[in-house]
């Protein structure tokens, strides 16, 4: 009687643990009984320009290659030290020499090695003046790259290059497939060795990403990751607020107490190395007026911009922000000053009020902002400005070829380093490229060329501080501001990573 009685009793729970298992699946984009995300998706204003890291300098097509490739070296988000990702190990047999050591068993997407080749095959193809890359500059130092063993390469430059590990750890000094970028093309289809693998993209609508199961520090939570294009960012709010979307970046001024009054979202903030300039277009023979120059910088208010950024914006007149090595913080005042009386007797005096300036500037809430709020300045000083906005891709095309006279620029400062500030953005060798501005000065020029020459740090310090000055005695720039970065995630949510230079990465993100 009582084995018939256990029978039963086992028969009984048998029965309610597969009634309990056999119901209720977790819902799409949840995935909680095994940790996995189903779905993540990311809100971003614009589309990626492209999808290889050699042939692209935007950050919405960074935000998605960041997640696919990988680089030699990497920023601690923490400590902001450089520290090794796909490199082992590295030594300087003498200053022009280095020498790195590689991680063994590393596979790229598609089952190729990476290896020594990869690393020369990359670069190679970077600096390669037929590739035209618009970080070519990165490697304008390299002489040569040698391929010593399969998990050793040698990178021989020019000349001491003091800033050159942090070159190796910007987005664009990632890692391709060599197999990948001869037989396809890396800008629609990409392939590296990070964390989520290429799935689709979408042109206008979204790129999707996959979790890489083979990935050598184990696989992702999130199983599928989205790169949704919402051109409205009270869109994007909407969504993350609704849960269409977990994740949103560069929250604007005027949205944010809107988002940190939201319940299920949680916002991040960090002083960061981001900055928004005013530039003249040096290019053309007018904008060498010196007078001119001076005029559009006495008649901008810096305050009056900062004060319109809820919190967003830190006040500097330094062309290297506080986040970014070369810092000196005595530059923050040395910019000129603003002076609407001197700004409106220049334009009297010098006849500037009898051209009709047009002033472009992205579709992007932030810098709509600042066209709005100059152009009312410029205008009280005397100055005819017209506004001209267009979407970003055509934007940087637009500045790039030096069709405008004056406009906005911003730079991320990925590298943190003032070296790799001054040289890509304003060096003569980069104008046309990334040297938007298409400023070009023989003095600024040899104080970066012996900042990026010198493996000494205080000498290097000094050097950018006179750089630094240069550019702000010549009102080469106006600094607008220098960012606060942030971000806002879905509660539900954590392991996010952000840095001070704007970059994230969600490859650690996890459900609480």
């Amino acid at each position: 009687m009582r084995k018939k009685l256990l029978a039963i009793l086992a028969i009984f729970t048998l029965m309610i643990v597969s009634a309990c298992s056999s119901g209720n699946e977790p819902a799409s984009g949840e995935g909680e009984g095994n940790g996995k995300i189903d779905t993540f998706t990311y809100a971003s204003l614009s589309d990626a320009v492209g999808l290889s890291p050699i042939m692209t300098n935007d950050s919405a097509s960074a935000n998605v290659t960041d997640h696919v490739y990988e680089k030699l070296f990497d920023r601690n988000t923490e400590t902001m030290e450089i520290e090794p990702k796909l490199a082992e190990s590295y030594e300087n047999p003498d200053e022009n020499t280095w020498l790195i050591k590689l991680k063994e068993g590393v596979k790229f997407h598609d089952g190729t090695d990476f290896n020594a080749e990869a690393v020369k095959y990359t670069f190679d193809k970077l600096r390669d003046p037929e590739t035209a890359a618009p970080r070519a500059s990165l490697m304008e130092p390299v002489e040569s790259i040698n391929v010593i063993d399969d998990y050793t390469v040698e990178i021989k430059t020019k000349y001491p290059y003091g800033p050159f590990l942090a070159a190796l750890s910007h987005s664009n000094a990632a890692i391709v497939s060599p197999t990948a970028d001869k037989e396809g093309d890396l800008n629609k289809e990409p392939v590296g060795t990070g964390p989520f693998k290429f799935a689709k993209w979408v042109p206008g609508d979204q790129v999707v990403l996959e979790a890489n199961e083979d990935y050598r520090d184990g696989a992702p939570a999130i199983q599928q990751l989205i790169f949704k294009v919402v051109p409205e960012i009270s869109t994007a709010i909407s969504m993350l607020q609704t849960g269409e979307v977990q994740f949103i970046d560069n929250l604007p001024m005027e949205q944010i107490e809107r988002i940190e009054s939201l319940k299920n979202v949680t916002v991040e903030k960090v002083d960061g190395t981001p900055e928004y300039y005013f530039t003249v277009n040096h290019g053309k023979e007018e904008y060498q007026d010196a007078k001119l120059r001076e005029a559009f910088a006495s008649a901008i208010d810096r305050d009056a911009v900062v004060s319109k950024m809820n919190g967003l914006g830190i006040r500097s007149d330094s062309v290297i922000g506080p986040k970014v090595f070369g810092y000196v913080e005595s530059a923050a005042e040395a910019g000129t000053p603003y002076d609407l009386e001197k700004a409106k007797s220049l334009v009297e005096e010098n006849g500037f009020g009898e051209k009709t300036y047009k002033l472009l500037t992205p579709n992007r809430s932030n810098f709509l902002l600042m066209a709005e709020i100059v152009q009312a300045q410029l205008s009280e000083a005397g100055f005819n400005i017209e506004i001209e906005s267009m979407e970003w891709a055509s934007f940087l095309d637009t500045a790039r070829q030096g069709n405008f006279d004056l406009t906005f620029l911003s730079w991320s400062n990925l590298t943190a380093d003032g070296s790799e500030l001054f040289y890509p953005n304003f060096h003569t060798d980069n104008v046309g490229a990334s040297n938007r501005a298409q400023y070009s000065n023989e003095a600024f020029d040899q104080l970066v060329d012996e900042s990026r020459t010198t493996t000494d740090q205080d000498k290097r310090l000094e050097l950018l501080d006179q750089a630094n000055r240069l550019m702000l005695d010549d009102d080469a720039v106006v600094i607008m501001y220098h960012s606060i970065v942030t971000a806002a995630m879905d509660q539900s949510y954590e392991g996010l990573l952000l840095e001070a230079t704007g970059k994230w990465n969600l490859s650690e993100v996890t459900r609480k």
